[in-house]
């Protein structure tokens, strides 16, 4: 499981031209599920993310957390973050998930997020999407499970 997290002022997604996820200061986190990856991965890696001081305080250090600062997620499925790259010039995809058993750990990671409190926005699984954010900083990090 592969995470890109980054801290936005703010972040959309649109599919089709149709606004289908919006949010205001917080994270964008991109997701990609790996072949044998577990729920219990998952939770370990939403309970990080949400932990994250990815955010600064009045000393502009990076030390308070996305509920600290009353920030926002949106979550957004990214299969080619598996994507292997040693060998050749093309992708190879055989790391990522089946489409079914990654869809049902997003989803998850969706639910984890909201039982946690925060307001999660997302993307449409599976569908080509485009994304604008701006990035605050710029702070990128990215998190394995």
């Amino acid at each position: 499981m592969k995470s890109v997290i980054q801290r936005v002022l703010d972040a959309s997604v649109t599919v089709q031209n149709e606004l289908i996820g919006k949010i205001d200061k917080g994270l964008l986190v991109y997701l990609g599920i790996q072949k044998g990856d577990t729920e219990e991965q998952l939770a370990w890696l939403c309970t990080k993310i949400a932990k994250l001081r990815m955010f600064t305080d009045e000393q502009g250090k990076m030390n308070l957390s996305l509920k600290e600062v009353g920030g926002e997620l949106l979550i957004v499925s990214q299969f080619t973050l598996c994507a292997n790259l040693r060998k050749g010039n093309r992708p190879s995809y055989d790391d990522a998930a089946d489409p079914e058993d990654a869809q049902i750990l997003y989803e998850k990671a969706l639910i984890l997020f909201e039982q946690m409190g925060f307001n999660v926005e997302h993307g449409l699984f599976g569908a080509h999407m485009k994304v604008s954010y701006t990035n605050d900083g710029p702070v990128t990090m990215m998190l394995e499970a």
